[in-house]
């Protein structure tokens, strides 16, 4: 296929991903969203994580509340547990790849926290170990997710899942919803 021809597939693919985005997760969207501002201004924060590029999007939008997203504006309290090297090697080297995530949210969670998970299949056990955790210490376990929505179904509340089952697509999506949770996050603190 020519380069022109595949560009203009993949688009209409992320075209028609995105025409059924709204439909899917409007209402777990809304929650996510109360969720996250009921957090902050109580005190609370954000944690972020997930594998592979699910990694680089918990620093993305960490980094969009911490630093800024469109306006400047006192910094909001994220945190994405993907960055520590030391802890994450020794984490897998000591225990399992499987704790990385939840032996952070032990140490880093409270009760008026939320943790948001990435997971293209839904079905990461590092990510699950943690949603688990954060639930355990009785704060917010919400979840981006894609396909079926996989393990994080009845973990997470809210879920939110890209009606997709092509991982390009739901990453895509997911970096779009995570800039919406940013931009209304970033309202209502500038609103305060």
């Amino acid at each position: 296929m020519r380069p022109a021809e595949f560009l203009s597939k993949e688009i209409s693919e992320h075209t028609e991903v995105l025409n059924h985005l709204a439909a899917a997760v409007a209402p777990a969207f809304s929650h996510l969203v109360e969720r996250c501002i009921a957090a902050l201004d109580a005190g609370g924060k954000i944690l972020f994580f997930g594998n592979g590029g699910s990694a680089a999007d918990a620093q993305h939008l960490a980094a969009e509340l911490v630093v800024r997203y469109r306006v400047n504006r006192p910094a909001l309290a994220a945190i994405a547990l993907t960055t520590d090297t030391s802890l994450l090697t020794a984490c897998a080297n000591d225990f399992s790849f499987d704790d990385v995530f939840a032996r952070q949210v032990e140490a880093l969670m409270t009760a008026r926290d939320v943790a948001i998970g990435i997971s293209t299949s839904g079905n990461s056990p590092n990510v699950l170990k943690a949603l688990q955790a954060a639930r355990a210490i009785g704060g917010v376990a919400a979840g981006l997710s894609g396909r079926d929505g996989g393990a994080m179904v009845g973990l997470c509340d809210p879920l939110l899942v890209v009606p997709s089952p092509v991982t390009a697509r739901i990453q895509e999506m997911h970096i779009l919803l995570g800039h919406a949770l940013c931009e209304l996050i970033e309202q209502h603190a500038q609103a305060r």
